[in-house]
């Protein structure tokens, strides 16, 4: 998934300097996004004074929509490195192509997983015909120095390990939860599940206490830890935790992220993660003048231009967005 603001800054994420030793319950709202010519998506990482957790660094979530006359996603080919992409889908479909010659249509409950490595180009797009609704969330993982410049690659899995309790389905899409590990590759200590309650339910699920987590709910009325999440919230809780309380007051749909908090400073700019403004600005470079990043066949339409680097130097650390 690509960031398509024309007016992307430069931050620095990661550090331990925002990550909360204890379990807390910080609310977080979503700003709105314009994702092509009808996507509309709700971005809750980086978010005002919360730039990731763990090695989660971008959280967006989209839908339910109804596309039935409309185009769908329509993202241009455009460049990712120093991240992994993650697609996850409750409803429609997503067709991936990327510069490797990937070419896969990701549907609900399977892991779409791109690891950019050092470079990678990639297009999403809703096939032709499509499913009337679209509904899900796009998300990175924050690639650590010693594996930032690894080979890019990119895994589709249909079958993933799941978790059952009286009321409750957890899917795991990315690490291990409960003793069952997603088949998916990581390259820090993490997790990513999606949990489907029944109304009325009420659990407990296990966590590490040395993961910091938030909760993304995606549909649903639910409380987590007590708190109300209502459909594109998120809650973020600390470490610290060894189980989470969970209750429905009707069917719910909610994302579980957490990790091992990331321990480097990161620069994000648009679709970039690194380590400094000089790595964003040859990138950005190489990108314009088409090279390092490979080319993406088979999209009807031209790709993305990078937008142009803010003329003053990156700021230090604050709690902005």
């Amino acid at each position: 998934m690509s960031n398509l603001d024309r007016q992307a800054t430069l931050s620095v994420c990661g550090g331990r300097g925002f990550v909360v030793a204890e379990p807390v319950r910080e609310l977080l709202s979503p700003r709105t996004v314009k994702l092509g010519e009808s996507t509309e998506v709700r971005r809750l990482l980086p978010n005002l004074g919360r730039r990731m957790v763990g090695a989660w660094a971008f959280v967006d979530h989209y839908g339910p929509d109804d596309i039935a006359d409309e185009p769908g996603m329509q993202v241009p080919p455009h460049p990712h490195m120093g991240l992994q992409t993650v697609s996850w889908l409750h409803e429609g479909e997503v067709l991936h192509r990327d510069s490797l010659g990937s070419l896969q249509t990701v549907r609900p409950r399977e892991l779409g997983l791109m690891t950019s490595g050092r470079a990678i180009s990639h297009s999403e797009e809703s096939p032709k015909p499509h499913a009337r609704f679209l509904h899900g969330a796009q998300l990175w993982v924050a690639l650590p120095d010693a594996h930032r410049h690894t080979e890019p690659h990119f895994q589709h899995h249909a079958d993933l390990p799941v978790v059952t309790a009286p009321g409750l389905t957890a899917t795991v899409i990315l690490g291990e939860l409960d003793g069952a590990a997603s088949p998916g590759t990581t390259y820090t200590p993490l997790v990513g599940a999606d949990l489907t309650l029944a109304a009325g339910t009420e659990t407990a699920l296990p966590l590490d206490p040395d993961f910091e987590y938030a909760v993304l709910s995606m549909s649903g009325e639910a409380h987590v830890d007590g708190v109300p999440v209502l459909p594109g919230s998120m809650l973020y809780l600390g470490c610290g935790r060894t189980e989470l309380p969970l209750r429905a007051a009707s069917d719910a749909g909610l994302m579980l992220l957490g990790g091992e908090p990331f321990e480097e400073e990161i620069v994000m700019w648009w679709n970039y993660i690194a380590r400094s403004q000089a790595e964003i600005e040859e990138a950005r470079a190489a990108w314009m003048e088409g090279s390092l990043f490979g080319e993406v066949k088979g999209y009807a339409g031209e790709r993305l231009a990078a937008p142009e680097l803010p003329p003053v130097p990156l700021k230090p650390r604050g709690r902005v967005r």
